[in-house]
Parts: structure tokens; sequence; C-alpha cells
């Protein structure tokens, strides 16, 4: 499936993409187009990230929680690699401490992978 979003991309469109290749859709294709695309007009793909589509932000929550939403994904370690995600990228009542970590990873080392921390830290919370 072909998957379409902003240019340029920062934080949440850095973590969405790595959500679908991983969880989502292993076969997915991105497009990053200009930010001042008519997305309404976009019927070849599912937009993400983008303003007023389904899989945006909406309230507190950023795309990377409308993705776990929709795909009903609710492994522990992705809903605080969430958390991470929703703080580096937003302005939550309630930010994680580790959202400048996240800030500083996704602009510079996208690759990363950072659930296998999440899944390690969320699990040390599961035995205490």
């Amino acid at each position: 499936m072909k998957w379409i979003t902003r240019e340029k991309v920062k934080v949440d469109r850095v973590a969405c993409s790595w959500l679908i290749k991983r969880f989502i859709d292993s076969d997915a294709q991105f497009e990053f187009l200009p930010n001042d695309t008519d997305w309404s007009s976009i019927t070849d793909g599912i937009l993400f990230d983008v303003p007023g589509c389904e899989l945006g932000h909406h309230g507190e929550d950023v795309s990377f929680d409308s993705l776990l939403n929709k795909h009903s994904l609710n492994d522990r370690a992705l809903r605080l690699l969430a958390e991470i995600v929703r703080a580096a990228d937003s302005r939550p009542t309630n930010p994680h401490a580790a959202r400048e970590g996240l800030r500083w990873i996704a602009h510079g080392f996208s690759n990363l992978d950072l659930y296998a921390e999440c899944k390690e830290r969320s699990a040390s919370h599961e035995t205490k």
C-alpha cells in the first residue's frame, strides 16, 4: 500500500513510518509531498499526519496514537513509545520525560530501534 504524508519529516512522521512498516504494512511504500498539497484530492493511498485526515492529530493525540488506535495496537511498549512521541511532537498536558531525547533521535538517527528499549522498560513495570 502507498502511505502519503508531508515532506520535511520530523518526530511524529518518523515514528509513524517506522510503526507502519514494522507493525501495520511491511510492504509499505511512502510518498512525501509538499506541505501545500491539496490533501483532499489524494485518492491513491493512505494519508497520515496531514491536516484533517483520520490518521492525524486529534486533541492531544498525535498521528502515532491515531495509527495505534485505528489498527488496535495495544502492545504496552508501543503505548509507552506513543507517550514519548506525543511529548516530543506536541505539547501534551503531562509530557513524558524522554521527549527531548526522541526529538534528537528523530531528527538525526531515525533508524534506531526505540521499540526494543520501550519493550524492555514496559516489561520491567510488569514485574514490579
